[in-house]
């Protein structure tokens, strides 16, 4: 192996359920009472794309990318002062820098968000990379940001570890030839027997990664 692209919300942090909840507050206090089932509906969305479904579907009276200033302008609040990392995340990042093993970032949050909390827990120089959709990247049902990330890194698919959370994306990075870890996510339970399935491994947490066996792998 010769490098790792990570997923960042549920993956490295525990912001899950904090989204879980986001869009659900923006429209109360937009008047707006939230249908049931809301958040299972743009979860797999970006969020361009979740602003354009709340636009279209809601009496918001704000172009998309009103929505999209004012749900980043919540998030970037508790991404800097109280979103935390995954346990184990730090160590394990750090570790595989001082072994010189690189690794980024690829997630369909906004730039912004992945910038504030990184700097907030001294992590940024670490990442070889970050990756977000723009407008040639799109998200996660499509591979172009887990391609995108193997350009960074000078390598194949089948070199490459992809660390996720989230079952259609370890499905995405599966058919695009990754080697891909299922890392469990309470928020994403009934979806945990299925990314065993699809996953080549998974874990409860990425302290199953504190060991010398599996960054061994890198070295061959």
């Amino acid at each position: 192996m010769k490098g790792i692209i990570f997923d960042f919300d549920g993956t490295l942090v525990d912001s899950m359920p904090m989204w879980d909840s986001l869009d659900r507050r923006f429209l109360t206090e937009h008047g707006i009472t939230p249908p049931p089932g809301l958040s299972d509906t743009v979860k797999s969305m970006t969020i361009p794309q979740a602003c354009a479904y709340y636009a279209e579907h809601f009496p918001v009276h704000m172009t998309p990318e009103e929505i999209a200033e004012g749900v980043i302008g919540l998030a970037l609040r508790l991404y800097r002062e109280e979103i935390p990392l995954k346990p184990g995340a730090e160590h394990l990042l750090r570790s595989l820098a001082a072994r010189g093993i690189p690794f980024g970032a690829a997630s369909a949050n906004a730039g912004i968000l992945l910038d504030t909390a990184l700097e907030r827990f001294g992590l940024t120089e670490l990442f070889a990379f970050r990756l977000t959709p723009d407008g040639h990247l799109r998200g996660k049902e499509y591979p172009d940001l887990y391609l995108a990330g193997a350009e960074c890194l000078h390598a194949k698919p089948e070199e490459i570890v992809v660390f996720e959370d989230a079952l259609y994306a370890a499905k995405t990075a599966k058919r695009a030839g990754f080697y891909t870890v299922g890392i469990y996510e309470p928020m994403q339970d009934a979806d945990w027997a299925a990314m065993q399935t699809v996953c080549d491994r998974t874990a409860d947490s990425l302290c199953a990664f504190d060991c010398d066996t599996f960054f061994a792998a890198f070295a061959q």
